[in-house]
């Protein structure tokens, strides 16, 4: 039987599930991501890496500025089922229910720890020594429903949230693939979750990217793996916004290495320190 699956996602984490999904012959019959983002000073439309990826192998796309607009269409596709990585909106359990075999979900942590939209990026500044994916039935509470199976992953010393995000974008892409077939066949029991080790992340913005040098060194380095390439960890020194982009502690002293300016390219710190005093 052709399994007929509707894909929602928006960031690169989701991308290669899409992609496996496609090479392991399941039909894809739409592709739901978020509109497209101006960016810059000329305010160019850019398309999600989902999107980007759809165009790029002739998949159909919605993109409704809320989900809840197309679940007309999305009902009369008759999808078996519905799979979701990072799309970043509420999905109502009326639509979530549509397909025959309901609608999983790919998520960067091992519930029910890190629930949210910054699981990478929050397991990253505690200093967790492992993380991993997790992929589980959806229900109407965010990051809540049965889970269905957990892969477990270690946290290198170098991995920043980029590198971070690509290892477990695979993983996750990987088991889906491996749990398919037996999902299908409903070979698999899901495992409600414990709701009293539940956690929650927060959306991140550029704010939350602000530190004092005099701030704990090992905090700060976290940050910059964390943040790392959004939003960015930044100071005032000397009445300018300064990027920190690298450092490393010695003697628990925090050593700057590589800062970028405000509108300059990256620098070592001690051409920076020139530069300032001249």
């Amino acid at each position: 039987m052709m399994i007929k699956i509707i894909f929602i996602g928006t960031s690169q984490f989701g991308r290669p599930a899409l992609e496996s999904l496609i090479k392991n012959g399941y039909q894809i019959l739409k592709v739901v991501t978020q509109p497209d983002k101006t960016s810059g000073r000329k305010k160019e439309l850019i398309p999600s890496p989902i999107k980007s990826f759809a165009l790029e192998n002739n998949l159909e796309i919605l993109q409704p500025k809320k989900i809840s607009e197309i679940k007309e269409e999305i009902s009369n596709l008759n999808s078996d089922l519905i799979i979701v990585a990072s799309y970043g909106q509420i999905i109502s359990e009326e639509i979530l229910n549509y397909p025959s075999f309901k609608s999983i979900n790919l998520h960067p942590s091992l519930l029910p720890k890190y629930r949210g939209p910054s699981p990478i990026q929050t397991a990253i500044l505690n200093g967790d020594k492992n993380t991993g994916t997790t992929i589980m039935l959806m229900d109407a509470k965010m990051d809540h429903g049965p889970i269905l199976i957990q892969k477990k992953i270690k946290i290198e010393d170098n991995d920043n949230y980029q590198s971070l995000e690509k290892k477990l974008s695979q993983l996750s892409a990987e088991t889906l693939i491996e749990i398919l077939p037996q999902y299908l066949k409903k070979e698999i029991e899901p495992k409600i979750q414990d709701e009293d080790q539940a956690t929650y992340t927060k959306m991140f913005s550029r704010q939350d990217g602000k530190i004092n040098l005099n701030d704990n060194p090992k905090e700060i380095k976290r940050k910059i793996k964390a943040f790392y390439p959004w939003p960015g960890v930044w100071t005032i020194i000397e009445g300018k916004r300064i990027k920190i982009l690298e450092v490393e502690i010695v003697n628990n002293s925090l050593i700057l290495k590589k800062v970028q300016p405000e509108g300059k390219k990256s620098m070592d710190w001690k051409s920076f320190k020139y530069g300032i005093k001249t």
